[in-house]
């Protein structure tokens, strides 16, 4: 299996990831301009990441000189952490698609800012714990630099008239609940995959990267028959709505899932150089991508008064000094 043993390399992966996990949701997007649901919009992203974990375990999971190749990892991959990868996809489905709402309801410079935020400070906190990485006051300062950031993008955005169509509040609170569930999943990836992958051997019934993103992947897509039928039941979306969909939707949908996933695996397989705190903190960075195209692109917050555009302003000094920060902190 192909593995990272440059720590400049890892950074590069990260920073993949970052603009990835930022990047997503403009197929959501996309999507929600053509009044597509965003329950449907969900199961093509779900297929897609799950696609795209079984394309990537093919590929680069199962060739090069290092480790276990896919094949022979499945053949002795022991059923606890299977399990530990599955729940990780299932944990992360659940908070994601909260997250959608939270960017249906709230748009992306709040929704991920709010949601993705949390789940920076819990996640990083979680796998510092775990695997002590990386330098703690300079990781910890950038992460509470993050927060801050996040508060500031709340800030802003209570500025916006009510006029402007949003649901402000509706999507502040999903985007909450998203990221306290959010921050659990990859530790629990992470518990599921052998410790220095990249430069040990294979522990006896433990994953590789590649084998681990599979089974999250088919976690994510199995737990969504439960978690997106509730919401498609909730708002009033039937299945056969999404059979009349045509080819451009789906494909956006499927893209979306594909961006997602290329970045998680890019962040999963660097952690084995960068140590998983520092790696999972920097990928997401996210909220910094994610505001650029919400502030910039999209336009939030062409309504907002004067006085918001110190906030947004700060809220843009507080990420990049919180990623410089928590990029330092490798060691």
């Amino acid at each position: 299996m192909f593995v990272v043993h440059s720590l400049p390399v890892a950074i590069a992966f990260c920073v993949i990831t970052m603009l990835g996990w930022g990047s997503w949701a403009n197929a959501q997007k996309l999507a929600g301009k053509q009044k597509w649901p965003f329950e449907l919009f969900y199961w093509d992203y779900a297929i897609g990441v799950f696609l795209f974990s079984l394309l990537f375990a093919a590929t680069l999971g199962s060739h090069g000189s290092s480790g276990l190749s896919a094949p022979a990892n499945f053949r002795m991959a022991a059923a606890s952490p299977i399990l530990a990868a599955v729940v990780s996809g299932a944990i992360f489905n659940v908070s994601n698609i909260l997250l959608v709402v939270g960017i249906d309801a709230a748009g992306m410079s709040v929704a991920f800012p709010v949601g993705v935020g949390l789940a920076l400070v819990i996640g990083t906190a979680d796998s510092y714990i775990e695997v002590p990485k990386g330098d703690p006051r300079l990781l910890f300062m950038g992460v509470a630099l993050i927060v801050f950031a996040m508060v500031m993008s709340a800030l802003a955005h209570s500025k916006l008239p009510r006029a402007s169509g949003r649901r402000p509040l509706r999507g502040i609170i999903f985007s909450i609940v998203a990221g306290c569930i959010m921050g659990l999943f990859y530790p629990e990836l992470m518990r599921s995959i052998s410790p220095g992958f990249n430069s040990s051997p294979i522990a006896s019934g433990m994953l590789t990267p590649y084998v681990a993103l599979v089974f999250f992947g088919a976690g994510l897509l199995a737990s969504n028959v439960v978690v997106n039928t509730i919401f498609m039941k909730a708002g009033h979306v039937a299945y056969a709505d999404y059979f009349r969909g045509n080819s451009r939707l789906h494909l956006i949908g499927i893209l979306g899932g594909f961006i997602w996933m290329i970045a998680l695996s890019f962040n999963v397989i660097a952690s084995g150089i960068a140590g998983p705190a520092v790696s999972y903190a920097l990928g997401q960075g996210a909220t910094l991508i994610a505001a650029v195209w919400g502030v910039l692109i999209w336009r939030e917050f062409r309504a907002a008064p004067k006085q918001a555009t110190l906030y947004i302003a700060l809220m843009f000094a507080g990420y990049a000094a919180g990623l410089v920060l928590i990029g330092a902190a490798t060691r």
